[in-house]
């Protein structure tokens, strides 16, 4: 059993009431909710250990009975995997009515035909899923589901357990969003082995704690992200339950389109890019002396008096060389369509970071002349002198870290690494393919 009282708790599912096991350590840092494979239930000594682990790390557990009684002697209701996505869900709607823990991050740990319901509810919930392991999972189960379940997944498989790990090898290639595929060596499929349970629970734990470790307002007290993905879902979970019209969400290539993708997908708006480029410090071009946007227009940080005809003349051919680089990453990343249309619609602009403004406050200027309905800038972290600044080119500034040491936006993350432009194509082209079928 797990390591604290448990609440025995009966979950309504329209005509059945379903029962569950629910327990909350103190500073519960997220919320864990077992999806368990065909045959099993709450009491499964598989999950219960996991549970356990997962318990230790300060993760609220719900063991639930997606079937009752009846239910789970018809081998058809086992395997309907459709059924039992919406019995996650009907969970996921019970969690988050207790008002102690609703605002906490949710994982779902999916086990055998379990881990294809916990897809397909990821799939139908991207709203608040945060994270899924799967262990040992049936992930063919839910084939059509896989390109829509963007929360970062997990998935586990035993070294000797071959014709699942065939299909999990498949259907990584086949998920929308991150993910990784751990093998557990010499583990068949229900890792009974000496040490292949404890190796699914210590690689759950790390995942999930990547994935979700934060507490309560874990936006106040930040001081440093795992990686963009991290920021961009902290980001979702400051601006979610807004009232926004229409949104549209723009990017600024490349790093700042990978949050821009997640928020995108969080607050259910459209996603492009924004291409406004730094003008860089003769001399020194790691620092901007301003930027430059997509229609031309520059924006300068150095005061007037230092304008000098040969500063003019540089910042003339500084300026046409951006250009030319806006027309590139304008084909590269567009492919032909146009941009998003602005007017009228609420605004979301972010980047990574701000560390000097320059090329956000350029965009914005651009932006506003189109008439969007609102206009706000949401990013991790931001120097507060040039984050007052943005500010004032927008209606509302969004930022979980200021940062009064900042000298490079990758200082506050583990990792930074650089983004490429096809992960951009990417991103980008599933969002045109997903508006496409929704139009």
């Amino acid at each position: 059993m797990l390591n604290i009282p448990a609440m025995e708790v009966m979950i309504p599912a329209g005509e059945k009431r379903l029962r569950a096991s629910w327990c909350v350590p103190e500073q519960a840092q997220g919320i864990i909710v077992f999806v368990h494979g065909s045959g099993s239930s709450r009491f499964s000594p598989r999950n219960q250990y996991v549970a356990r682990v997962l318990q230790e790390a300060r993760f609220a557990i719900l063991l639930m009975d997606l079937l009752d009684e009846d239910e789970a002697e018809d081998r058809t209701k086992v395997f309907d995997i459709d059924l039992l996505a919406k019995r996650v869900s009907t969970a996921l709607d019970w969690v988050l009515t207790d008002e102690d823990v609703h605002q906490l991050p949710i994982g779902l740990f999916g086990a055998s035909t379990g881990a294809a319901a916990a897809l397909r509810a990821a799939a139908l919930r991207p709203d608040i899923i945060d994270a899924v392991v799967s262990r040992g999972g049936r992930p063919d189960l839910a084939w059509p589901d896989l390109a829509r379940v963007t929360a970062p997944t997990l998935l586990i498989v035993g070294g000797c357990d071959e014709e699942v790990l065939q299909l999990n090898q498949r259907a990584a290639l086949r998920l929308g969003g991150k993910h990784e595929l751990q093998v557990v060596p010499n583990a068949t499929h229900l890792f009974q082995e000496p040490g292949a349970l404890q190796k699914v629970a210590a690689l759950a734990r790390r995942w999930f704690t990547k994935t979700l470790a934060h507490s309560g307002d874990q936006e106040a007290r930040v001081a440093k992200f795992v990686d963009r993905e991290d920021a961009g879902r902290r980001l979702a979970a400051r601006l979610q339950g807004r009232s926004l019209a229409d949104p549209l969400v723009l990017g600024i290539p490349r790093g700042g389109v990978i949050l821009a993708a997640i928020l995108a997908d969080r607050l259910h708006g459209e996603l492009d890019v924004v291409l406004s480029r730094k003008l860089r410090m003769p001399g020194n071009p790691e620092y901007a002396l301003g930027a430059i946007a997509e229609d031309g227009k520059a924006y300068l940080n150095i005061p007037t008096q230092e304008m000098t005809p040969a500063m003019q003349s540089y910042v003339d051919q500084e300026s046409a060389h951006q250009l030319q680089e806006i027309a590139r990453r304008r084909d590269l990343f567009r492919q032909g369509r146009g941009p998003a249309s602005v007017t009228g619609r609420s605004l979301i602009v972010t980047d990574d970071g701000i560390a000097t403004g320059a090329t956000i406050i350029a965009a914005l200027r651009t932006l506003r002349s189109q008439k969007p309905l609102e206009t706000l800038v949401a990013v991790p972290v931001a120097s507060p002198d040039r984050l007052r600044e943005v500010c004032r080119a927008c209606d509302e500034c969004v930022c979980l870290l200021e940062a009064p040491e900042l000298q490079a936006v990758g200082q506050y993350y583990d990792d930074f690494s650089q983004v490429e432009d096809e992960e951009v194509i990417a991103l980008l082209q599933r969002f045109v393919r997903t508006h496409a079928v929704g139009s």
